[in-house]
């Protein structure tokens, strides 16, 4: 592993090969890689699976998206000169993973594997979706290597890794019941008093006008009856959340961050920017009828418009910072998910042709959605007032390219797991006229995605 920030190593290659093929399960795929570092990234039916480290971008404190960036390119230099002319392999090199809430974050106790900043360059990539079915993979050379030599080894591999694939696909298939029964979690001990006591703190910043709105987030640990393959886990969660952005990432075997997020924070394709913005929530009717009318309460709610308003209008004045132009629609609406309804918003720019989807993260992480306003007051009081450390929770995760292409949603709806313990985060925006009762549920409705998911790969 490379630290980024640290001298350049000599000038390596990355060779590439890629081959399609006919439909496989992406969890075929992950359970033969539970001793690599793996990750699944999923919208509706397109995805991709990865395993290994082919190379690793590092930070452990600090300003992550400079450093990254041009730790990348250095990469993407010597993968330019590893072939001439370069292989054609259809898309740019990926790295995945994500960043944490804090700069300032240590990745001890439940977050132990997870560092400020953490991204890898698979050495295997299997990608599904409408357009077919591929396997790609990645190798980065030492400075004696010959690429063709390494080209042929990848051939190799990908011929060994298809049949295992195959065969893994059609003996283990796991398949996913629905939860019988919700895994019951342990808040910390005195939970709800202090809930009350900081949501009451936050109201007293707003009226005090220190703050306009703050995210508070509370925890909830769940110890299952036996221990859970990290693979069914995400397999129920993908399938009760089609709408949501899915996501896994294990930078080290037993260090496992999923969860189902309803948005994303920064999607570049090319100059191309659109995010979403998300803030404002009721439950989910338990008949369609129940559900319209729930939502319809929502879009006339001055408090949720209010805390959605302010979300939007801080993005886009952030991105007026660094793009050409910025567009949102003038007014929200609602997505209505498996569990839970939202206001939301959606936001284009077009960017510079020198910005990447690192310089939009930086300048829109955190967001109203996760953090508050202003952003360094509600961070500070967070940083205060919650008794623990959020990790990656909230913060951004996904991928980017080495042509500064990328997609990254929020670590929303999500869990932490080492070894057979998980602990749960849900967090609620505080706004004037928000009630600690109030938003004690609603953070109990945000637990129920991984719960129940859970609670389905405990059952089954």
């Amino acid at each position: 592993m490379e630290p980024v920030g640290a001298p350049p190593a000599q000038t390596r290659g990355l060779v590439t090969r890629v081959v399609g093929l006919d439909e496989v399960r992406p969890e075929a795929f992950l359970r033969l890689f539970g001793d690599r570092p793996r990750g699944f990234w999923a919208r509706g039916g397109s995805w991709v699976a990865h395993a290994g480290a082919a190379h690793t971008l590092q930070v452990e404190q600090g300003s992550p998206y400079g450093p990254l960036w041009r730790a990348a390119q250095q990469v993407g230099a010597s993968a330019a000169a590893a072939v001439d002319p370069p292989p054609t392999t259809g898309r740019q090199p990926r790295f995945y993973g994500g960043i944490a809430f804090r700069q300032d974050h240590r990745p001890v106790d439940a977050w132990a594997g997870f560092p400020a900043g953490l991204f890898v360059l698979p050495e295997l990539e299997f990608e599904g979706g409408p357009e077919g079915y591929s396997l790609r993979a990645n190798r980065r050379l030492d400075p004696w290597e010959d690429p063709g030599d390494a080209d042929v080894e990848l051939r190799e591999t990908l011929e060994r890794l298809v049949p295992l694939l195959v065969a893994e696909d059609s003996s283990t298939g796991h398949v996913v019941r629905p939860a019988r029964r919700t895994l019951p979690g342990q808040p910390a001990p005195g939970a709800r008093d202090l809930w009350d006591g900081v949501v009451t703190d936050a109201l007293d910043a707003i009226e005090a006008e220190q703050v306009s709105k703050v995210v508070l987030a509370r925890t909830l640990d769940v110890t299952p009856e036996t221990r859970l393959d990290p693979v069914d886990v995400l397999l129920a969660l993908w399938a009760d959340n089609p709408r949501a952005h899915v996501y896994l990432f294990e930078p080290q075997p037993g260090a496992t961050l999923l969860g189902a997020a309803p948005e994303t924070v920064a999607t570049v394709h090319g100059r191309h920017f659109h995010a979403t913005a998300v803030a404002g929530s009721v439950s989910h009717g338990d008949t369609p009828e129940a559900t319209a009318a729930l939502a319809a309460r929502l879009l006339a709610s001055a408090k949720d418009l209010l805390e959605h308003r302010f979300a939007v209008e801080d993005m886009v004045e952030r991105l007026e910072g660094i793009a050409l132009e910025v567009g949102s629609e003038w007014e929200p609406h609602v997505i209505t998910l498996s569990r839970i309804q939202h206001l939301e918003t959606r936001i284009r720019a077009e960017l510079p042709e020198s910005c990447t989807v690192l310089d939009a993260l930086e300048a829109l992480h955190p967001t109203p959605a996760v953090c508050g306003l202003p952003r360094d007051a509600a961070l500070e009081f967070i940083h205060e007032e919650e008794p623990f450390d959020r990790g990656w929770y909230a913060g951004p995760v996904g991928w980017f390219d080495l042509a500064g292409s990328g997609v990254f949603a929020p670590a929303l709806r999500c869990a932490v797991g080492q070894g057979g313990v998980w602990r749960l985060f849900a967090g609620a925006g505080i706004v004037a006229g928000s009630q600690p009762q109030s938003e004690w549920e609603e953070t109990g409705i945000k637990f129920e995605p991984v719960l129940r998911a859970l609670s389905a790969s405990d059952s089954s």
